[in-house]
C-alpha cells in the first residue's frame, strides 16, 4: 500500500494505538508498585482488551503491526509493503 493510498483513518487508528499503548505502559509501571489496586487492574484489563480490538481492526484494514507470529498476514506477504507503522 503506497503512502498515497493511506487515508485519515490510517493515522487516526495509529494514534489510538499509541495512546492505548502509552496508558498501558503507565498502568504497568503503577501496578508494579501498587499490585493490590483493584481499580487499576480492572482499568488495565479493559484497556488491554480495547487495544487488542483496535489492533485487530487496524490489521484487517492496513496489514500487520507486529512480526514473529504476533500478527497474521494476508496473501501476498504484507511485510514487503510500506510504510510500516513505525515509519509513520
Amino acid at each position: 500500500m503506497s503512502e498515497k493510498q493511506l487515508d485519515a483513518n490510517y493515522y487516526a487508528k495509529l494514534l489510538e494505538l499509541q495512546q492505548l499503548d502509552f496508558a498501558l505502559v503507565e498502568l504497568t509501571l503503577y501496578l508494579d508498585t501498587h499490585p493490590n489496586d483493584m481499580q487499576a487492574v480492572t482499568q488495565y484489563n479493559q484497556l488491554a482488551q480495547k487495544r487488542q480490538q483496535c489492533a485487530y481492526q487496524y490489521e484487517l484494514q492496513y496489514g500487520p503491526l507486529m512480526h514473529f507470529g504476533h500478527s497474521y498476514s494476508k496473501f501476498p506477504w504484507q511485510w514487503s509493503e510500506s510504510p510500516w507503522p513505525w515509519q509513520v
